[in-house]
């Protein structure tokens, strides 16, 4: 099994005292998102990889030497500021946490999202350019892998239209930034692939990749029966299944493009429903929950 902590929610920005308190206790429950009455208990001993995806690692870094899992960072930094990520910490600080998580677990078990890209009058394809190549100039040497996404038209990007002003990307605009961003990674000898976008646009600079691939979590756990999601159609995507441990509208960096964030006033409620000794992330178990342990 494969988890991914996570796309749901940040839980190392916000929560890494209850992942750590769920390494311990050994096991952790999940509440199914379409069936809440529905948990699955998840056992560390059946976890061959980590995956963690986040916009501020540095508060699970202090132990990452002692954890026992192979893992895979997936960090998100783009070049937005309080307009767009309201509660993101200073990219500064990121960049320092990205230094040392590649010097703790290497270069090849790091990737940088520059994600997702979206256009507007302050942030245009030329700011996204000056940007991208100083990520690519600032973490040379510790990154080598960069992923690349276009903004979608989720609930919570609608919500803040007039805050994000977005204007309309063509996919006229996704080649040349595709030729663009690529031509800038490369002279860096780096490279950039999309994340969920037209298998088309390999055509115009990027090369073929998956955010978690067969190659990588094989060389990290030395097993080859993983499945492959196959849950999205006609577009980049041959990532391996995951499961998230996270659990939606529970994230405090309130980006204002989100997907996993669509209803503030939830946001609120189950940021305060949290007890990081708790064996689900938000709330606890009830009397009339299932309880399922998943194995794969």
């Amino acid at each position: 099994m494969i988890l991914m902590i996570s796309g749901r929610t940040d839980i190392i920005a916000y929560y890494t005292t209850w992942f750590l308190n769920r390494l311990k206790e050994g096991f952790v429950d999940v509440r199914n998102p379409i069936n809440p009455n529905l948990v699955s208990r998840i056992y560390f001993k059946d976890v061959s990889l980590i995956v963690f995806c986040t916009k501020n690692p540095n508060p699970i870094i202090p132990y990452l030497k002692d954890l026992k899992i192979p893992y895979l960072f997936h960090v998100t930094l783009t070049s937005y500021n309080k307009d767009i990520e309201v509660n993101v910490i200073d990219k500064v600080k990121v960049i320092e946490g990205i230094k040392e998580i590649s010097r703790l677990n290497g270069i090849d078990n790091i990737f940088l999202r520059y994600d997702p890209i979206l256009l507007n009058d302050r942030y245009d394809k030329a700011y996204h350019y000056k940007a991208f190549d100083k990520l690519n100039k600032l973490l040379l040497g510790y990154v080598n892998k960069y992923i690349i996404s276009f903004i979608d038209d989720y609930k919570n990007v609608r919500e803040h239209k007039d805050a994000l002003k977005l204007k309309d990307i063509s996919f006229s605009d996704m080649k040349e930034m595709s030729i663009n961003l690529s031509k800038i990674a490369k002279h860096y000898n780096n490279v950039v692939f999309a994340c969920g976008e037209s298998e088309e646009l390999l055509n115009y600079g990027l090369d073929k990749g998956e955010c978690v691939s067969l190659k990588d979590a094989y060389r990290l756990t030395g097993k080859l029966d993983f499945k492959k999601q196959n849950i999205r159609k006609n577009i980049n995507c041959n990532c391996l299944m995951t499961v998230d441990i996270g659990t939606y509208n529970s994230c405090f960096n309130l980006c204002k493009y989100c997907y996993a964030n669509f209803d503030e006033s939830l946001i609120k409620t189950n940021i305060l429903n949290h007890d990081a000794n708790s064996s689900l992330l938000i709330g606890h178990l009830k009397e009339t929950d299932f309880i399922k342990v998943r194995h794969k």
